[in-house]
């Protein structure tokens, strides 16, 4: 039986941006998701020990980022990659999340602002993910200190990076502890429009719209992420294509029922498992894509990205 839509999230959607691909440019969507994330200053964020702004390493100069630390002690270091389709998103956007993920994993997290098309394309994006996490690696004793619990972690857009940016250390002999992959985009093929792709992934036509994120929303952020169709192919925006998956970090790999992604992210969870990687999976009832954002409003969401982090904590854990 399935789960019905959570019947606070129900109430939000309505209230959600980026739902009109016909008038959404790349500014009206940044724009969009600071105000949402502006209008719960009301709300105090979530207490840590410190966060601080700093630079990281990109792949063409450096980076904004931000540390954020809720413990002196050695620990785990997570790199955090935010969501917004690529196109949107930032470290204000995605503040109450790093903070979560540093209180509830124990973790020091280091958000990246990776540079966003259309001004910078694929493979931008990737590119940044990437150096930004052999940056934190070299610096490990300014971060949590232990090399050998390293971590990524990231929504939406930022789980694919975090995703891609997983396969890439594997081939590029960085040992990472864990991957955290929430509601990510793994198959960008026909960037959303091709029928045939399109029906691969039942849930991109079951939820193609009316659940805040739309399927014609994905076909606008991938538009503007890959200057060429056919970059929809490669690895490095679509994980569920890479040749060989085995040897990646341990995964926890959240979809929501709710969500044109839904699908996707659940055939990336099987392939991790298939490939003899340690996955944990959780589908997301009742809920729909960015629910790590509604903890405040949604006790649902709250709990399911909190079971979510505790599995991520216990395989950066058992990385040491």
């Amino acid at each position: 039986m399935i789960t019905p839509l959570d019947p606070v999230i129900a109430q939000i959607i309505p209230l959600l941006p980026l739902r009109d691909p016909d008038t959404m440019t790349p500014q009206s969507a940044r724009d969009a998701l600071r105000a949402l994330a502006a209008s719960r200053a009301a709300v105090p964020p979530p207490a840590v020990m410190s966060a601080e702004d700093i630079k990281v390493k990109g792949a063409a100069g450096f980076l904004a980022a931000r540390v954020y630390r809720n413990t002196q002690e050695k620990s785990p270091t997570v790199v955090f990659f935010h969501g917004g389709g690529w196109v949107a998103g930032d470290l204000e956007t995605h503040d109450r999340q790093a903070r979560l993920l540093a209180i509830e994993t124990g973790g020091v997290v280091v958000s990246v602002d990776y540079r966003r098309p259309p001004e910078v394309r694929f493979p931008g994006a990737f590119e940044d993910a990437l150096a930004a996490v052999k940056d934190v690696v070299d610096r490990i004793a300014e971060f949590g200190g232990d090399g050998k619990r390293v971590g990524v972690a990231g929504d939406s857009a930022g789980g694919n990076l975090a995703a891609v940016t997983a396969i890439a250390c594997r081939d590029a002999g960085i040992k990472l502890a864990a991957q955290l992959l929430v509601y990510p985009v793994t198959d960008a093929a026909g960037n959303f429009a091709d029928p045939t792709e399109n029906a691969r992934f039942p849930s991109r036509a079951e939820n193609a719209e009316g659940y805040f994120l739309s399927r014609a929303v994905m076909e606008w952020f991938c538009g503007h992420y890959l200057a060429n169709k056919a970059d929809g192919t490669d690895w490095r925006v679509s994980p569920l294509r890479a040749q060989n998956l085995a040897g990646l970090a341990p995964a926890v790999v959240t979809t929501a029922w709710f969500d044109p992604l839904r699908d996707e992210g659940k055939a990336y969870a099987d392939a991790l498992s298939a490939a003899g990687v340690v996955t944990k999976y959780h589908h997301g009832a009742g809920l729909i894509h960015g629910y790590f954002g509604l903890g405040e409003a949604s006790e649902t969401a709250k709990r399911e990205a909190q079971r979510a982090r505790a599995d991520f904590k216990a395989l950066l854990a058992a990385g040491a």
